[in-house]
């Protein structure tokens, strides 16, 4: 008899999804929407506040370039394998985990228009976003599978490092392999958006009930 063939990707279907998202609408922005994407998709502080609400979201497909696209897809498909296992494959699950992103990218990109009222910057990526998805990796990997407590000292250290890591780039003002200016407040806003929703996330997931990660049958120990 012959073995059953391994899968090539074993990452959950909706980060895989995700990741074909960024990709696809940075392909399209590329070779459809060309520079115009930018004005008409992208987000900034003016904009939100003369009614440009749902630049929110929609910048979060919008990318300064290729390098800055594959950096989040990568980014999304690292720290969002362990979340879409924890909030489970299932399309309740898949639902979640879609909506818990939007949310933090979201919140990421108000924070930021609240942190620079007025301004014409303009804001695009799926950083904020991504961001998120870290916070909320950040808890899982503390809790071995499970969420840990928002204060507890593993979270807190490593917490402490991806906000610092962002300080960083602020007094730096750039970050390696990025043109432009990088929107730390965002990143640190959706970390955090991240560490806080995780938890109803994954109870609205589970409609209730506590959740660990769903892994593949063959890394079942």
């Amino acid at each position: 008899m012959t073995e059953p063939r391994e899968p090539i990707f074993k990452a959950p279907w909706p980060a895989m999804v995700l990741v074909g998202a960024i990709l696809g609408a940075f392909a399209w922005q590329v070779f459809v929407l060309g520079e115009g994407a930018y004005a008409r998709f992208g987000f900034s502080p003016a904009g939100f506040e003369a009614g440009g609400w749902p630049g929110l979201l929609t910048a979060l497909f919008i990318h300064g370039g290729m390098v800055h696209a594959a950096m989040n897809a990568a980014g999304a498909l690292a720290f969002g394998s362990p979340v879409a296992r924890l909030f489970g494959l299932r399309m309740r699950g898949g639902l979640t985990f879609f909506l818990f992103y939007l949310a933090c990218g979201g919140l990421a990109n108000l924070a930021f228009a609240r942190l620079h009222p007025g301004e014409e910057i303009l804001l695009v990526g799926a950083s904020g976003a991504v961001f998120g998805l870290i916070g909320a990796a950040t808890r899982i990997l503390a809790g071995g599978g499970r969420l840990a407590p928002l204060f507890d000292r593993r979270v807190l250290f490593m917490s402490a490092i991806w906000i610092g890591l962002n300080l960083l780039i602020a007094v730096l003002g750039f970050a390696p392999g990025l043109e432009g200016a990088v929107a730390w407040e965002a990143h640190i806003a959706g970390f955090l958006a991240g560490l806080l929703l995780a938890g109803p996330a994954a109870w609205l997931a589970a409609g209730g009930a506590p959740r660990t990660l769903e892994m593949p049958p063959e890394a079942e120990g």
